[in-house]
């Protein structure tokens, strides 16, 4: 039987989807719930001076009115709640940090009883002096140090003589890009349904990412052992970094839950996804650059500044891209916060990666026209044989292959290197390109294995699927280790008595959760080898574990076959059962572990409106083995288009008198519909051969997709229209002023 792994299966979980028997979060079926709706600030910052809730709490059905006055007190004391990670507010004081801030809870016993009471609550705010402007805050700037999946790093990172270097430079840019604050609009909104069992246990269905930090942050907020608090998540409806945090309508829905003393769930609306929950902050980065006549780096200088809340971090560690990407005697990279009057930032697909590489892209592609050069050889020219930041070989690094694959396939040669040179139909033609990567994340997971009695087999993993295919992705790894087909495999996930793996976000689950599954499975094959040599009423009694064969659920040595059920048959039937750990070892941290690729981009320009069609775009990826090549086709696809919605139409547009954000819905806030992507080709190595990034040889690919694509785009415009835009989104208004 030929391995699966690789192959285009289709979804395990997509018939379940498409016929509605999916059940994602707010959908699942629990007796007796009750519903919540949150009231919201109108403030930016100050307090609620007053509420009344008299007339929300007479009407029928309204169970409970909470406010500050009458909330349960959380462990911990007065003021917001401190998960560690996130700070919310869950009703704990009287405190207006941003608009949008939940600041009451309506629960009824249907939906639409909570939201007409909810209409009804009349709060008093004293508003405070507020800004949600970065320039009224920029001389309060200060550094703060960067996170990853990997670990934590360094605000500032600086190697050689940098202001020697840019003033040796034959050619020279200096230039500030901006991008403005953007948010999250998967299509399930944020949920939760909560179920207390007694004063001290709680069974929570959320839509996370990851339902082992919503246990521990819940067991935080309310004082309870980590034990006692289960939390499931089955299916999510999008999750590219919102959902990888707990926000504070998780804990107002168990506290809600509590203090009715019956299930409750909330669903946030499509305008509380604006603030509450986090988005992508607002990035001003300095690049400086400059490079000798041949196009050789003499110095690189990238400083990002971004926005956060008053009461809370998050850093979009936007520089850190350049710390892996060019060779350059000189590099410096540089981290500023900025503290507003906003609900936190949070992860938003390829967080600093993706916001870091539009500026350092459109810098690289700017510093190409100084030096009249093609944009692809000056890259070329500085390609990093290894790790610019600290000199570690590359794990694996298939970057030239990537150019040129995705230079052959769109035709780079054809581009005519001086803007505006090319018209078609009336429309001004360009085209650009850029470079992709996204650091290869791995993290310990844990996966048990059981063999049935039967022959088929289930595996389990805390994991959860995000959209990714990791239902499907997992049954492939996990078959190919036991040697029977997909179709023989069950992999289960999202659920916190499962054995324990990190959250979906950060582009690590695959690489995490199938090198576990991997070692989980590698353990059950071996342990009914060990059952079948020893058992002297096997055909295998007596054989060398090492001769034994693994093929078609059966175990084979010298011909003589032995099939799985068997085995277990002769063990009394029951699941015969493996678990294993995975996690970096002190041999990966020799190694600079990166994915790459090359992105592609023809735009055309209407020279009299003003606006931007994104012809096609071509890309190649390189990111170990490719689990899926359906799956991952479509996960490269997904960040490519994202890239187009990020140059052209993401825009979370603040009123800076109100400090609110104004386009709170879908009609406003702009994404990419199928009318504005023609034509997405996504290319990619199957099989990236890497001996040192994981056991099961995988980079992570659900981020990479967008890396890149936004500069692309931004640097055919330039070549279209001869106009460099550098603070995004890319709108008609820029292009005819």
């Amino acid at each position: 039987m030929k391995g699966s792994v690789g192959k285009p299966l289709v979804r395990a979980d997509g018939r379940a989807k498409v016929t509605g028997q999916a059940r994602y979060s707010a959908e699942v079926q629990v007796a007796g719930v009750a519903y919540a709706v949150m009231v919201t600030s109108r403030s930016a910052r100050g307090r609620v001076a007053s509420i009344d809730t008299a007339a929300a709490e007479r009407e029928p059905g309204v169970l409970a009115v909470l406010t500050h006055q009458n909330a349960i007190r959380l462990p911990g004391g007065e003021g917001a709640v401190d998960l560690s990670d996130r700070v919310v507010q869950a009703l704990q004081d009287d405190r207006i940090f941003y608009s949008n801030q939940p600041i009451a809870v309506v629960v009824a016993d249907t939906l639409e009883r909570a939201t007409h009471a909810a209409l009804l609550v009349r709060a008093r705010e004293e508003p405070e002096k507020f800004t949600v402007r970065l320039d009224d805050e920029i001389d309060r700037a200060f550094p703060q140090q960067t996170f990853s999946s990997a670990g934590t790093f360094p605000a500032d990172e600086v190697h050689g003589d940098v202001e020697g270097g840019l003033s040796r430079g034959a050619a020279r840019i200096d230039q500030t890009y901006e991008m403005p604050p953007e948010t999250h609009n998967p299509i399930e909104p944020h949920a939760t349904i909560a179920v207390w069992s007694g004063p001290d246990r709680v069974t929570v269905y959320d839509a996370t990412q990851g339902v082992f930090g919503v246990r521990k942050k819940l067991a935080k907020a309310f004082g309870l052992r980590p034990q006692n608090v289960r939390v499931l998540t089955k299916f999510v409806g999008g999750g590219f970094g919102c959902k990888g945090s707990v926000w504070s309508h998780v804990v107002l829905s168990a506290l809600a839950a509590k203090q009715v003393g019956r299930p409750v769930k909330l669903v946030l609306t499509r305008q509380q996804m604006f603030g509450m929950v986090g988005g992508r902050p607002r990035v001003r980065q300095r690049l400086r650059a400059a490079a000798t006549q041949d196009g050789r780096l003499t110095a690189l200088s990238h400083q990002s500044t971004s926005t956060t809340s008053r009461f809370d971090i998050f850093l979009e560690q936007a520089a850190s891209v350049s710390r892996h990407m060019y060779a350059s005697a000189a590099l410096e990279t540089r981290h500023r916060l900025v503290r507003l009057d906003i609900g936190t930032p949070t992860y938003m697909r390829a967080p600093g990666e993706s916001s870091g590489s539009f500026a350092l892209e459109s810098a690289m592609d700017e510093l190409a026209h100084e030096l009249k050069m093609d944009p692809l050889e000056l890259r070329l020219r500085n390609y990093a044989e290894v790790d610019p930041s600290n000199g570690k070989p590359f794990s694996s690094k298939s970057l030239r292959t990537c150019y040129r694959m995705a230079a052959e396939r769109f035709g780079w040669e054809r581009r005519k290197p001086s803007p505006r040179a090319t018209r078609r139909d009336g429309w001004l033609v360009g085209m650009g390109m850029a470079t992709a990567s996204y650091p290869a994340n791995f993290n310990k997971a844990s996966a048990v294995a059981r063999l049935l009695a039967d022959g088929s087999a289930v595996v389990q993993s805390g994991a959860v699927d995000i959209g990714t295919g990791t239902y499907t992705v997992m049954a492939q790894v996990a078959a190919d280790a036991l040697g029977v087909s997909p179709e023989r495999v069950k992999f289960d996930l999202g659920d916190t008595e499962m054995p324990e793996a990190p959250r979906s976000g950060g582009s690590q689950t695959a690489a995490s959760v199938s090198s576990a599954v991997l070692l989980a499975c590698r353990a059950l094959r071996e342990k009914l080898i060990g059952m079948a040599v020893a058992d002297p009423r096997s055909p295998l009694k007596g054989a060398a574990a090492a001769n034994v064969q693994v093929a078609d659920g059966r175990l084979s040595a010298g011909g003589a076959p032995d099939a799985y059920a068997d085995v277990v048959a002769r063990a009394g039937g029951r699941p015969v059962e493996a678990r294993a750990d995975a996690q970096p070892d002190q041999e990966r941290k020799k190694y600079a572990t990166q994915s790459f690729g090359a992105q592609f981009a023809e735009v055309q320009v209407d020279p009299e409106l003003g606006q931007v069609r994104v012809a096609r775009l071509v890309a190649a990826f390189a990111a170990g083995r490719i689990l899926n090549a359906r799956t991952a086709r479509s996960q490269f696809m997904g960040g490519m288009v994202w890239g187009i919605g990020m140059a052209l139409h993401e825009h979370a547009v603040y009123d800076e008198k109100l400090g609110r954000i104004m386009s709170r819905d879908l009609a406003d806030y702009h994404v990419p519909t199928n009318a504005d992507v023609l034509e997405i080709v996504p290319l990619f190595l199957e099989l990236e051969e890497d001996l040192h990034v994981d056991p099961s040889g995988v980079k992570g690919i659900g981020e990479i997709g967008i890396t890149g694509a936004a500069a692309a785009i931004a640097n055919a415009v330039f070549n279209a229209t001869g106009r460099r835009i550098r603070s995004l989104p890319i709108t008609p208004d820029k292009l005819l002023l």
